[in-house]
């Protein structure tokens, strides 16, 4: 069978990333566990005769994630580190790595050993073995995916599931404008993770890589919204470089660009904020965490809607959508150049 078409409602384009998720466990029935262990969070959730594994996989592919602009190092960084990213979402240590590695016949012997290099020195930096892979040929480009194992690192797996309504929102670091150099320079919030799995207060979270616009949705329950106040949002300095470039507002980069691998979280309405948030800063004294907002029934967010952000006005990357305008798909990896002749990688 032919494997595509040119007929939008016939493709995948017409489902979009979301409706292509709920189609998958639709396909897969019985097969799928169902959330909070199954298809839906940043990990999928295995036991192990130790306690619960942690089982994740996420590719870099040119042209999409990376460009002649990020050195053949910084790609493979981003793929190991985008991979820890989910494990530090679920409060979980990484133990050993797989990579799959596809391209085309003309990719340089250069530009691999040198990618390999940065998988070798991420794998280094933070004790997780490559312990096998595979290499195959592409008709064109270069996709490299790697599957990363874990573990939780106490008795609480965090998940995206689990907050309610009066629950505050969290998030870590800064956001935003991550094209410069943040969408492969990010320190992967592994300690952050681990600890925040270990404080009882913690409901829920997940890390920022479609943008906070969208991210958020998948920690709200049903009948609740996401009221989120512009101004408590961590707006990053390459945010504010990025809206002089292009025009837009600061605040919609944050909440758009993506690839920040930043932590999401919801805090119980009946934690003590400010306990919580000295504990933070005796743990992590370097590391920003901005409360920016609370989740609300419904009816409480139609009443005080003014006050919050309009999430409606902003989009985060959406998978498999064909954007309208270069300012829709506001994705934070630059789109591929095409290669000159000479031109090193």
């Amino acid at each position: 069978m032919y494997p595509f078409t040119d007929i939008k409602k016939e493709s995948i384009a017409s489902l979009g990333e979301s409706g292509l998720i709920r189609a998958l466990r639709r396909w897969l029935g019985k097969s799928s566990p169902r959330t909070p262990f199954g298809i839906g969070d940043d990990c999928a959730v295995l036991p192990t005769q130790t306690g619960r594994g942690l089982l994740t996989v996420d590719p870099v592919i040119y042209g999409e994630h990376f460009d002649d602009t990020v050195s053949p190092r910084s790609a493979g960084a981003k793929l190991f580190k985008r991979n820890l990213s989910d494990i530090a979402a679920m409060g979980g240590t990484p133990r050993a790595a797989v990579v799959a590695l596809a391209f085309e016949r003309r990719v340089k012997i250069e530009w691999l050993s040198e990618f390999y290099r940065g998988l070798a020195e991420n794998s280094r930096n933070y004790n997780v073995p490559l312990v096998g892979g595979d290499v195959a040929q592409l008709p064109t480009g270069i996709v490299a995916t790697l599957t990363l194992f874990g573990e939780s690192t106490g008795r609480r797996i965090l998940t995206r599931v689990g907050a309610k309504p009066g629950d505050a929102i969290y998030v870590t670091g800064t956001l935003g404008g991550s094209r410069r150099r943040h969408h492969w320079s990010f320190s992967p919030r592994l300690h952050e993770g681990a600890w925040l799995a270990q404080q009882n207060e913690v409901r829920s979270m997940m890390d920022v890589s479609d943008g906070l616009a969208k991210d958020i949705h998948a920690l709200v329950p049903a009948k609740a919204c996401p009221a989120l106040i512009a101004e408590w949002i961590p707006v990053s300095r390459d945010a504010l470089h990025a809206s002089r470039t292009s025009g837009r507002p600061a605040l919609a980069h944050a909440l758009s660009d993506g690839e920040d691998y930043e932590l999401l979280f919801t805090l119980a309405k009946s934690a003590s904020a400010s306990s919580f948030e000295s504990r933070w800063r005796q743990a992590f004294p370097r590391l920003k965490l901005s409360k920016v907002g609370q989740i609300v029934s419904s009816s409480a967010f139609q009443k005080e809607s003014n006050r919050f952000v309009d999430l409606n006005t902003y989009r985060g990357f959406e998978h498999l959508v064909e954007s309208k305008s270069p300012v829709a798909r506001s994705r934070s990896a630059p789109t591929a150049k095409k290669s000159q002749a000479g031109k090193k990688a």
